[in-house]
């Protein structure tokens, strides 16, 4: 297994004129980067930046390497960065099968056996044909999960993952993603207002 390494140098993020941060970090494979504060400070549109998608109202300079390479440039599709939002987004078009085959890279050969083997590792064997409808919302952020690691991304980003879930559910699906980001030994960045997140998380915590 390849571990990855996610590196900002001099990142700078304004709008209107007013810097809303300055960072640089280093994140190796498996640690998650914490970024705390409230609303405003630019937690969303640092990670907006890092993908690949901030609006055109705000300045930002600085560099992004990803496994040494500079990524600024490039389309955010061509990025190598995963994403996981504050809601699953299954395509409710697609069935939870059709999900996970989305996210394939087209290099792989027996599909269906790679979707059965994903949700069989997340404990949803023979779920396949199930409308995500109909899924709870643990099992829905466990195939989000699946979804995203499929893609074989190099860095994930995390924007409040966990804030629509329930105490207990949180705990859980928090446990999980972060489980599975260190076995896949991702780089990752964070963004909360919850200090229960950051500290299961394990890692840095930066306060805006």
């Amino acid at each position: 297994m390849k571990v990855h390494r996610l590196q900002l140098e001099n990142i700078h993020i304004s709008l209107e004129g007013k810097q809303l941060l300055a960072l640089n970090a280093e994140i190796s494979g498996g640690e998650v980067l914490t970024v705390m504060g409230p609303s405003g400070v630019g937690k969303s549109s640092l990670l907006a930046y890092l993908a690949g998608f901030l609006a055109p109202v705000f300045e930002a300079s600085g560099l992004t390497r990803l496994d040494g390479e500079v990524i600024n440039e490039l389309p955010a599709e061509q990025r190598n960065v995963g994403l996981l939002f504050q809601d699953a987004l299954l395509f409710p078009h697609l069935s939870v099968g059709g999900n996970l085959r989305f996210a394939l890279p087209a290099t792989v050969q027996d599909k269906e056996a790679r979707i059965e083997q994903a949700l069989a590792s997340i404990g949803l064997e023979g779920f396949a044909e199930r409308d995500p409808e109909t899924l709870s919302g643990g099992q829905r952020s466990r195939v989000a999960l699946q979804r995203l690691l499929l893609s074989e991304p190099k860095a994930v980003l995390l924007d409040e993952p966990f804030s629509r879930l329930d105490s207990h559910l949180r705990r859980e699906v928090r446990e999980f993603v972060f489980a599975g980001l260190k076995a896949a030994g991702l780089p990752a960045i964070m963004v909360t207002h919850d200090a229960e997140d950051a500290d299961a998380a394990g890692g840095r915590v930066i306060q805006l």
